[in-house]
């Protein structure tokens, strides 16, 4: 580490290899493909599937673009703990950027709690309703932008002032003080039914503190107490990045990634025995979980990207990828099937069933042509 940085970052180390920080274009690409199921992927797949009308499909296929009703997993389920395990490998790529400007941790901490309120607000305004300006229908916390700052806020602390070993020790308490106070503490009033719908700790917290301003899905989500696992989520993505900003052999990174990926897999799995993984609580089987799963993509976007050097395929994800919170938000707040209409609504006689998949591929067209206009232009919205 360069001394400025050495400095600035006290008794953390942002710059494991003390190399400079670059952007990974597997990131982007991967960042692209989460993106993708979400601003368009969804129905693109659930209108080939009408069109189609395959068993196997219907089956098979469909049934893992729809979340959990409450415990298991589907890769629909992985959408957002993938988001905030990328914002954690992107974390120590920015961090050591800043230091190596020569930025205090003082100025970096300014930057963080800004980051922090301005991914609050706009959660508020995808999902909470915050633009309708009706304080009955306000949710306070309830949307993944958000669980993005509680868990970027927890990470920043531990990544600016902890090094390696000990972050990795708070995660792994972060991990196991969330199962055992789900497990051990009872809900006045109901016992302990630790991981029951509308029984368990973490959704009595959010009840007593949100009040009316809280999730109102059913069954809910929950958000206060799961912050420890939300920060215990980007951290994962942490140690990731920390790793591929090492000076480690590249082919040896993506190894490792893969690696990583197959035993938390598995732990998570065996874990989810005694502690269910349930993406509603976020609970730690679950972090573990998807947190390989997000390894493994991570590991096989890196060797691919940046080892192979295949990397003409990943350019339309990367188009994605680099405005994520842009059309994130864009999407939140306009439906672009709206602008494809103007264009295939005259087809809806010729098309039949396929209707849905046609008026898909148009919404999802004309969004991805603006985000590659935009990119053309080098204009990147961040936050």
């Amino acid at each position: 580490m360069n001394p400025p940085a050495e400095r600035a970052a006290g008794a953390a180390g942002p710059l494991p290899g003390g190399g400079t920080a670059q952007r990974l274009m597997s990131l982007d690409a991967l960042r692209g493909f989460d993106m993708f199921w979400i601003i368009g992927g969804y129905e693109l797949v659930r209108g080939l599937g009408k069109g189609l009308h395959s068993e196997w499909l219907n089956r098979y296929i469909l049934p893992q673009i729809e979340h959990t009703p409450w415990a298991g997993f589907t890769a629909w389920d992985l959408i957002m703990p993938l988001f905030l395990f990328m914002v954690g490998t992107a974390m120590p790529f920015s961090f050591a950027k800043r230091l190596e400007r020569g930025e205090s941790k003082g100025r970096i901490y300014r930057h963080v709690l800004w980051r922090v309120v301005i991914l609050w607000v706009l959660g508020m305004i995808a999902q909470g309703h915050l633009l309708e300006y009706q304080l009955p229908k306000l949710h306070f916390y309830s949307n993944t932008l958000q669980t993005i700052a509680a868990g970027y806020l927890i990470s920043s602390i531990l990544l600016l002032n902890l090094r390696l070993r000990w972050q990795f020790v708070v995660t792994v308490a972060l991990l196991l003080l969330y199962w055992g106070l789900l497990l051990l503490v009872p809900v006045p009033g109901q016992g302990a039914d630790a991981f029951g719908q509308q029984d368990n700790l973490a959704i009595y917290i959010d009840r007593l503190i949100l009040g009316r301003f809280q999730d109102g899905t059913n069954p809910p989500y929950t958000w206060i107490l799961s912050s420890m696992t939300f920060g215990a989520m980007v951290m994962m993505g942490l140690f990731a990045g920390q790793l591929l900003l090492s000076d480690l052999d590249k082919l040896r990174k993506a190894l490792i990634l893969l690696g990583a990926g197959i035993a938390c897999v598995v732990t998570g799995w065996g874990w989810g025995h005694i502690f269910p993984i349930i993406k509603h609580l976020f609970t730690s089987s679950m972090v573990l979980f998807a947190g390989g799963w997000s390894l493994l993509l991570l590991g096989l976007f890196y060797l691919v990207i940046d080892v192979l050097h295949l990397r003409r395929w990943s350019f339309f994800f990367v188009v994605i990828g680099t405005n994520a919170i842009a059309v994130y938000m864009a999407t939140h707040v306009f439906d672009f099937r709206v602008l494809g209409d103007i264009f295939v609504r005259g087809l809806s006689r010729w098309t039949a069933n396929w209707y849905d998949f046609v008026r898909a591929v148009a919404g999802f067209t004309i969004l991805w042509l603006i985000l590659f206009y935009m990119y053309r232009k080098r204009t990147f919205i961040k936050v």
